[in-house]
């Protein structure tokens, strides 16, 4: 039954009517924008992924399609704190609402709890991973504790040492004062 289904042209109607399931395990490289966000590495790691398709009230007049997205992966990233590798895993467990079309989407997107997309014939699924992916991609990825420790301290020698020479100004207003 998964053979039927491209991930990269999903008939999502037809998927969630059959309530098919696509699992795979896909190359980092394949994901080009989550790939850039790496710090990079091997980019044959792995990232798995499984979607279900789902068809709720399907005797209703419009039946709802869903389809749940669950994925992961370990990706290399930055420490911002020590500006070193931290491999930190990610992980995306959504379901999604289909609709008619973009403005229905944007009509009930205000009310609906869920998720909503728009229905289409040809939809992306592995360009959905890479976003929710990236959506999930920590702001400040950081080791929980560095390996190296981390100087919190700058000191530049020559700007200490301009600061001894110079004289105080107000020792120079006060002689300005005094007339010494």
């Amino acid at each position: 039954m998964a053979k039927d289904f491209d991930p990269h042209r999903l008939d999502v109607r037809r998927f969630a009517e059959e309530g098919a399931a696509l699992q795979e395990s896909t190359e980092l490289r394949s994901f080009s924008r989550l790939a850039g966000e790496t710090a990079g590495g091997d980019p044959a790691l792995p990232v798995h992924w499984h979607a279900h398709g789902e068809m709720r009230n399907p005797k209703h007049v419009h039946p709802e399609i869903w389809l749940h997205l669950d994925a992961d992966a370990i990706l290399p990233l930055v420490c911002q704190r020590c500006l070193q590798r931290v491999d930190l895993p990610v992980a995306v467990d959504r379901s999604f609402r289909f609709v008619a079309d973009e403005a229905t989407a944007a009509a009930q997107d205000d009310e609906a709890e869920e998720d909503l997309l728009a229905l289409s014939r040809s939809f992306d699924l592995l360009e959905l991973v890479e976003d929710e992916l990236l959506m999930e991609l920590p702001v400040a990825p950081r080791h929980e504790a560095c390996p190296e420790p981390v100087k919190m301290s700058a000191a530049d020698p020559e700007f200490e040492g301009a600061g001894a020479e110079k004289e105080n100004p107000f020792a120079v207003l006060g002689r300005l004062k005094t007339g010494k």
